[in-house]
């Protein structure tokens, strides 16, 4: 304890210290030695107020969710420890500060709101982010937060955790005073000034009720917390707090926090929290692998992909050289960019110098003219093999021999790529998503002779501009697209056996995703898919069926959004509505196979869809081309718009149990064929009644 936390006396205030780095995590023995603190000071008279504060970056940043995932393991875990030091806080004799740097949140505001009073500098924040872990505030933070901010402010933060900052988090009443300056000193003074004042308890206000608040929040949480349960437990305890005295209401945020935390989308989303920092560690390279300097970037192509990964680049305050074939496809990009980022100054996300300034990092090239000077290159050209091979043939003579080469490639073969250099070490895939500039993913693709240096720049390169990288194996669609197949294949089918566009998008839309399928390949333009197709036409195996509704839409022109027609008709916001003519194609093209009529329940359609994306994945991590399942669901939640709230499709394999799933795969590969034959890593799973989380920690020598 008495490294975790420190307390001595600065004259008549005693100063208790929490130094447990990096964010001073309500660990075990940290709420202990706030205590111990706590009684030292009571036990000297000459300590009239009491100071908690935080050493280093921040004050507590929260509670330790390691302990949420002790109890989901079924494990003791220490969060009573929490409640007792909130008691003992409150009931303290000698007013006690909360002196808030960095951030206050989840567990750490709720200390602070226990303790009298709270003083914070300016650039501090404090939240209620428990949601976004499928939990709601456990440390009575929805019964104090009301009584001191009002209901509505309350119900903003537990309900949607997004933090606020120190000015307007005083303006609601959570913080009594702005230190300007160093912040110790000045909480010791305000200290000073309260040793005669009546501590005015949270506990102790009232929450006056707010329906309407209540009710607009319900409606809010549907549509921008879709699927999700604990924003709308967070409200019901918040709204308990303004109609239940201080005890009554905090034995319903406990029913309704142990009802959350027992749920299968807190095991999900808390799984999808810790696996963005697995997926950061690689196997065999450790810190000791030298980072090369990433300065200058350049972007071959400035084509949708092309223009956004500039942008990334550039937001991240890299100058990125932009080259096109020529000054009109070169004007079409910049126009592209300058667009978005007008968009994103509308919208408030940027200030409109930092989109100028932004825009000043990136150079418009028609030639090679400065890739001589690039740290690294991508290349974001139109997806085909050829192309490509004689771009980075182009790329291998233009820039330094210790430059990196990227490919923006989402389905070619990273070392035929690299073939066309002389330094295939100095190869990776760098796998954006569309749109580049929004979206967190990048695939990093390990070609057989990438180096591991450069595997570790791109790891950290992703970190720097603000992605989540995921290391991933070379293979046709590398991890994403290889799963993504299977799963548009399926949706595509059953269109073909009898079911409407509208019917297939609304059941996996139902299930979460951020769009269906079908809709996804609108997006995408049919065009492209088709063409990806046709470069691996060689690879189809005689007998099979593959889809082929969205060959014949492409055959008649219909290309998707970019023509205003594909599986659905565009309005000219692109609106969506039913496009007549695929039903009549798919009734034409089944008379014309013989595919019977069917039509498949919403269940049926999730499961052949996900389940097929499921099938596809255990072939993946078996394969290696994942390191682990858990990657898996980090593309899929950060890449595919798969439900956080699910875990992404390994972990909601596991969470709906792999026996099942299984089962399932069998009976669809006895309808229909095999494209579904399970794959051996989900047979030997499911009977073993194991999970693909067990097996990641299998391979990784853990018990």
């Amino acid at each position: 304890m008495a490294n975790l936390v420190s307390y001595y006396k600065e004259g008549n205030v005693a100063v208790i210290a929490v130094d447990n780095p990096p964010v001073n995590a309500l660990s075990p023995g940290v709420p202990e030695g706030i205590m111990e603190g706590l009684r030292w000071a009571l036990m000297h008279d000459d300590v009239e107020a009491v100071v908690l504060a935080g050493r280093g970056r921040t004050f507590i940043a929260g509670a330790d969710i390691r302990e949420f995932e002790k109890i989901h393991a079924g494990h003791h875990g220490s969060l009573e420890g929490i409640h007792l030091l909130l008691a003992d806080i409150e009931d303290s004799d000698k007013p006690v500060i909360a002196a808030i740097h960095g951030t206050a949140l989840g567990g750490g505001l709720e200390v602070a709101m226990a303790c009298h009073y709270r003083v914070a500098v300016p650039s501090a924040q404090v939240g209620q982010p428990e949601v976004k872990l499928g939990i709601i505030p456990g440390g009575e933070g929805t019964q104090r937060l009301p009584r001191l901010a009002g209901v509505r402010k309350a119900l903003e933060m537990c309900a949607f955790g997004e933090p606020i900052r120190a000015a307007q988090a005083k303006a609601a009443g959570i913080v009594d005073e702005l230190i300007e300056g160093d912040l110790l000193p000045g909480a010791i003074a305000f200290a000073r000034q309260v040793t005669t004042r009546t501590p005015p308890l949270a506990s102790r206000k009232t929450a006056a009720p707010d329906p309407e608040a209540v009710a607009a929040a319900h409606e809010a949480a549907s549509k921008r917390l879709r699927g999700q349960t604990a924003p709308h437990a967070a409200i019901d305890a918040v709204e308990a707090a303004s109609r239940l005295p201080f005890r009554e209401g905090c034995q319903v945020e406990a029913r309704l926090f142990a009802e959350c935390l027992a749920s299968d989308q807190s095991k999900a989303l808390i799984h999808a929290f810790f696996g963005e920092r697995t997926v950061s560690k690689v196997p065999g390279i450790g810190k000791d692998v030298e980072i090369l300097p990433i300065r200058r970037a350049a972007v071959v192509g400035a084509g949708t992909m092309g223009a956004g990964i500039a942008m990334v680049y550039a937001n991240a305050g890299i100058p990125v050289l932009l080259k096109e074939a020529n000054e009109a496809a070169l004007d079409r990009g910049m126009a592209t960019i300058a667009q978005n980022y007008a968009n994103s100054v509308k919208r408030g996300r940027f200030t409109s110098e930092f989109a100028e300034e932004r825009l000043r990092l990136i150079t418009p090239h028609v030639n090679y003219s400065g890739f001589e000077a690039a740290d690294i290159v991508i290349e974001a050209v139109f997806e085909n093999m050829e192309l490509k091979k004689r771009t980075f043939a182009e790329l291998d003579k233009v820039t330094r021999s210790n430059a990196i080469l990227a490919t923006n490639t989402s389905t070619l073969n990273i070392d035929e790529i690299a073939s066309a250099t002389s330094r295939p070490w100095m190869v990776a895939g760098h796998h954006f998503f569309s749109p580049a500039n929004v979206m967190r993913l990048i695939e990093i693709v390990r070609g057989k002779e990438t180096s591991a240096q450069v595997i570790a720049t791109s790891m950290d390169l992703a970190r720097r501009l603000r992605k989540v990288g995921v290391l991933v194996g070379n293979c046709r669609g590398f991890a994403g697209n290889r799963m993504f197949a299977p799963y548009c294949r399926e949706s595509v089918f059953l269109v073909e056996e009898g079911n409407t566009p509208e019917q297939v998008d609304g059941a996996l839309y139902g299930f979460g995703m951020a769009m269906g399928p079908l809709a996804v390949q609108d997006l995408a333009g049919l065009d492209v898919g088709c063409r990806i197709r046709s470069e691996f036409k060689h690879l189809e195996q005689p007998g099979l069926r593959y889809p082929e509704l969205d060959s014949l839409l492409y055959g008649a022109g219909h290309y998707g959004q970019k023509t205003g027609r594909g599986f659905y008709i565009y309005d000219a916001a692109r609106k969506p509505s039913p496009n007549p003519e695929v039903l009549t194609l798919a009734r034409e093209y089944a008379a014309k196979a013989g595919i019977a009529p069917h039509p498949a329940s919403i269940e049926e359609i999730v499961e052949r869809c996900v389940y097929a994306l499921i099938n596809e994945g255990a072939r993946v991590v078996e394969e290696g081309i994942a390191l682990r399942s858990v990657d898996l669901d980090i593309i899929y939640i950060n890449g595919y718009g798969f439900p956080s709230w699910r875990g992404g499709p390994m972990k909601y394999a596991d969470l709906t149990g792999l026996p099942k799933v299984y089962a399932k795969v069998r009976q669809f590969h006895d309808r229909f064929g095999e494209h579904w034959k399970p794959a051996p890593l989900l047979e030997h799973l499911a009977r073993h009644n194991s999970t693909f989380g067990a097996y990641d920690k299998s391979k990784a020598g853990a018990a």
